[in-house]
Formats: structure tokens, sequence, C-alpha cells
């Protein structure tokens, strides 16, 4: 079992990693002030496949568990699903040393923390992240949220899990689209953070893929390694975090332009960034040899890399506007100037915008 630590003073919290560790959670949980009262978040999916095992652990550990199931799908990412969390909550009379327990991937974690922070103005709540995505990215850091129909995450609130318990394990149960979606978020801290890394990844694609135990752990690790770097750093994103939203910008326009309902987040963030890093070279802040590699590895990993054709410039132009990197309307986008390190760079104009993401 190895773990890592975030450090932000009394929000610390550890990261714990290994495979075959579900039915360790109530063991694990059983050191914290909680009261005895928990409730579970979760989706029919996922719930099927985990909730047997992680309900007879909390259970077995002495805690009174609601479990309170979220359709699928990222338009359930809502302030409606999180008004019927509350309910749920209020009716079971959870209290304020309760616990939040998020089961699932990044949708489920990014409401069931919103939910937390924001119920009786703040409980714990825990993470359990069961999807690539979601054990590398979403799970660490304390970014919570909902979408508004206008765009991506932008009801939300920073605050910090008490544990991120991961087990590989259940990735073997992910689909292949779902596992190569994750690997964007992997992909990208290569690109803004340790060349190495990149490197190691072009030449352990296949064992990736294949699902390696050894090589997934020294992965994850790795990308939970940086982004508990940076966050300790920045958590609040007043600086040095922007960087993790590096393919983003275009990313979250594009998911916003579809409904949410074309692209898988991981799909849109490698869109994304293959435009970012076309932008940097059409500013002539990076060679083509390094955006052709990161073009590669993205494709070879099984992702998009173009914006729909059928997707207008200017509706693409205006979603990017809700951008939460925006200042003063000036659009700020994550530029890699080589593989391994990036700059925020604005005023940027919208001819070069385009000719970045349509040649």
């Amino acid at each position: 079992m190895q773990k890592l630590r975030v450090e932000l003073g009394e929000r610390s919290y550890s990261i714990v990693m290994d495979s075959n560790i579900l039915s360790g959670l109530g063991r694990a949980l059983e050191r914290f002030e909680f009261s005895r009262k928990v409730a579970l978040v979760s989706n029919p999916t996922v719930y099927g496949l985990f909730g047997k095992e992680i309900t007879e652990s909390l259970k077995g550990s002495g805690f009174d568990l609601l479990e309170v199931i979220i359709p699928d799908g990222e338009k359930y990412k809502s302030l409606s699903s999180a008004e019927m969390i509350y309910g749920e909550l209020l009716k079971a009379k959870l209290d304020r040393r309760s616990c939040l327990i998020a089961l699932g991937g990044g949708v489920i974690g990014d409401l069931t923390g919103y939910a937390a922070s924001t119920y009786m103005r703040g409980i714990d709540f825990i993470q359990v992240p069961t999807t690539l995505l979601a054990q590398v990215d979403s799970s660490v850091g304390g970014k919570t949220g909902v979408n508004h129909s206008l765009g991506k995450n932008m009801i939300g609130t920073f605050w910090q899990p008490r544990l991120v318990w991961i087990d590989i394990s259940t990735l073997k149960t992910l689909p292949p689209r779902e596992f190569c979606s994750g690997l964007a978020e992997v992909i990208k801290y290569g690109v803004i953070w340790d060349r190495e890394f990149f490197n190691m990844l072009e030449a352990s694609r296949e064992k990736i893929l294949a699902l390696d135990e050894v090589t997934l752990i020294e992965v994850i690790r790795r990308s939970c390694e940086i982004k508990a770097e940076v966050v300790s750093q920045d958590e609040r994103e007043s600086g040095l975090r922007a960087i993790l939203n590096y393919g983003h910008t275009v990313g979250h326009a594009v998911e916003t332009l579809t409904g949410y309902t074309r692209y898988l987040h991981g799909e849109a963030v490698a869109i994304g960034m293959h435009a970012a890093a076309r932008l940097s070279n059409v500013l002539g802040l990076m060679d083509e040899k390094q955006v052709l590699r990161i073009k590669a590895l993205i494709e070879a990993c099984g992702l998009p890399t173009e914006v729909p054709a059928n997707i207008r410039d200017e509706d693409v132009l205006s979603a990017m506007q809700l951008d939460k990197k925006t200042v003063s309307g000036t659009l700020r986008f994550v530029l890699p100037e080589k593989i391994g390190s990036v700059r925020i760079q604005a005023d940027i104009r919208a001819e070069e915008i385009i000719k970045a993401i349509r040649d």
C-alpha cells in the first residue's frame, strides 16, 4: 500500500493507493472523529460493481450507512442533484460531524464534494475514485462543483477531502473508452511538469493500455505527486495551479457546445491540449516537432485531437469566454513552451486561436 501526502496545513490529507483495498475502507475511517452516521454517494453502475464490498466494510466498522444513488451521466452533475442529496441527508438526520463518501468517477466526486462543502456549511468527505480520470485528477486537490447549462463547473467550491482511497483494481471494470479518457489527464502532467514522465508514457503506452498493475501504480502515483505538489503551493488557483487547466479552455468549450453528450471529459481535454500546443506553435513559443509528439501520444492512447468541423468558430470563441481563467474579459491560455514546461499567455488574437484550431 502506497501513501502520498497533500500538504495544506490543517487541511492536509493522505492519498492511499493499491489494488484490492476497497474492503479496508471501513477500518481506515475508524481513526477519524466522524459521527457514526455517514452517507455513501454513488451511481447505479459503480454501486452495482463495488457497493456491496464498500457497504460491508463500513457497516463492519460500526458505521450507520445512508446510501444515495445518483443516475449516471454528466448531466446529473447539477444543482438539482445536489438538492436531492441535501434532502436525503436531512431526512436521515446527518449532522455536522457526519461524513459523505464519494464512490465513483469525476461526476460523483465533484458533486459529492460540493454537497459536503455546503451541507450545514461544510462537513467532511472521502474520495473513493473508481475511474482513471478521477484517480489521477478530480479526486485530488479539493475542487468541487456542478455544471450550468452555460458552462462546465461554473458553480463550485474549494473543499479538500479528508482522505483519497484509490483501488486500481476498479480500473479493470472500465470500458476502454473511459480508461483512455483518463489518460488525457495523465498526459497533461507530462506536458506541464515532467518531461521524463512524458517520455515514460511514450515508452510504456502498451503496458498502460494492457492495465499492467506495476505500470499503472507508477503512472497514478506520479500523476498524484505532481498534482499534490502544485496544489500544496497554490490551493485556490491564485497563480501556479492554473497550469493544471492545460487543455481545458478549448476542452470545456467543446463539452459545452456539444451538450456534454458527444465527448467524455478526457476526450474534450485531449482536443484542447492539442489545440493549445498548436496555438503555442502559431505564436512561436513551441517547435512543431514537440507539437507532433504531443499529438502522437494523444492519438496513440485512443483519444481525439480535433475540434469538430460542425462547431462554428464564433461559437468556440464565445464559449471560451466563460473559462474561469478569463480576467476582465481577457482570455488566458495555458500554453506549452516545451514538453515539461508551460506558461500562461493572455492577449491572443481571435484569428490566432482559430488558426490553431482549424489548420
